[in-house]
C-alpha cells in the first residue's frame, strides 16, 4: 500500500508566504541600516565637534559662536481681519550655538529646525493679525517686534547639541488692497505737508514777535512813546497767539496719529 501523494500548497498560499519572507528581509535590512546610519552619524557630529588644527594657509578663527543668517524661503502669509486679505511677513533667523561647531554642522542643524522656528512665528504672526484690518501693515509689524521681544531667542535641541535661533520680521501689505489705500495715503500726504506748513509759520511768527519784544522792551522806558509800549503790546499779544497755535497744532497731530 502506497502513502497518498502529499498535497501541493495552493498558489494563492504559496504567493503568501513569499511576500511575507520577503517583507520580513527588507525590515531586516532596513533597521540594521538605520542604526548604521544613526551611528555613523553621532561619530560625525562628534569628530566635527573637535578642533581641527587650523592650516598654515587658513586666516584665524572669528570671536565668537558661529552664526547663520537664514532668510524664510518666502513670505508667511497670515490672513487679516475678515479673512479676504493676508499681511505678508518677511522673516529672517539668526541661528547659533554655544558649543563649538563647524560651518556645515550648524547648517544641517539650521536645515532640521528652521520650519519648526517658521512654523512658531506663523503662529505668533497670525494671534496678532487676527483683529487687525488689512491695511495696518505697520501695527502687525509693531506688535509682532513687542512679542519677539519678550522671547529674543528660541532655543531647540537635538540629543546634546542645543541650538539658538533669534527671529527677525517685517511686515508687508497686500498688493491688492494698496490701489484701494493709494488715494487716502495720497490725501494724508497732503494734509502732513499743510500741518508742517503751518508749523513752520506758527514757530517763525512766535520767534519773530519775541525778538521784536525783547527789543522794544531793552528800549523802553517813562520817558518813551506811548506808540513803543503799544508796539510791544501788541507783540506780546502777537506771540501769546503764535504759541497757542503751536500748541494747537502739536495737539492735534498727537490725536491723530
Amino acid at each position: 500500500m502506497t502513502d497518498a501523494p502529499e498535497e501541493r500548497p495552493r498558489p494563492a498560499d504559496l504567493w503568501r508566504r513569499r511576500g511575507v519572507r520577503g517583507l520580513t528581509i527588507v525590515w531586516d535590512v532596513s533597521v540594521r541600516g538605520w542604526r548604521w546610519w544613526a551611528r555613523t552619524w553621532d561619530r560625525l557630529v562628534a569628530a566635527l565637534q573637535d578642533e581641527a588644527p587650523v592650516g598654515a594657509g587658513a586666516g584665524p578663527s572669528p570671536p565668537g559662536p558661529l552664526i547663520e543668517q537664514r532668510d524664510a524661503p518666502r513670505p508667511i502669509a497670515v490672513p487679516a481681519r475678515g479673512y479676504v486679505y493676508s499681511f505678508y511677513v518677511r522673516a529672517t533667523f539668526a541661528w547659533s550655538s554655544p558649543a563649538s561647531l563647524r560651518a556645515e554642522v550648524l547648517s544641517w542643524y539650521v536645515q532640521y529646525f528652521q520650519p519648526n522656528a517658521i512654523q512658531r512665528l506663523t503662529r505668533l504672526a497670525a494671534d496678532a493679525a487676527r483683529d487687525l484690518p488689512p491695511h495696518r501693515a505697520a501695527d502687525l509689524e509693531v506688535a509682532l517686534q513687542r512679542a519677539l521681544a519678550d522671547e529674543p531667542e528660541w532655543r531647540y535641541q537635538r540629543g546634546d547639541v542645543l541650538i539658538t535661533c533669534r527671529p527677525d520680521a517685517a511686515v508687508r501689505l497686500d498688493e491688492r488692497i494698496m490701489p484701494a489705500l493709494q488715494p487716502h495715503v495720497d490725501r494724508m500726504v497732503k494734509l502732513e505737508y499743510q500741518f508742517d506748513e503751518q508749523l513752520r509759520r506758527a514757530t517763525y511768527a512766535e520767534e519773530l514777535s519775541r525778538r521784536w519784544t525783547t527789543l522794544l522792551g531793552d528800549h523802553l522806558d517813562a520817558d518813551a512813546d506811548q506808540e513803543v509800549a503799544d508796539a510791544r503790546q501788541h507783540l506780546l499779544a502777537a506771540q501769546r497767539e503764535a504759541a497757542r497755535w503751536i500748541g494747537e497744532l502739536l495737539h492735534l497731530r498727537a490725536t491723530k496719529s
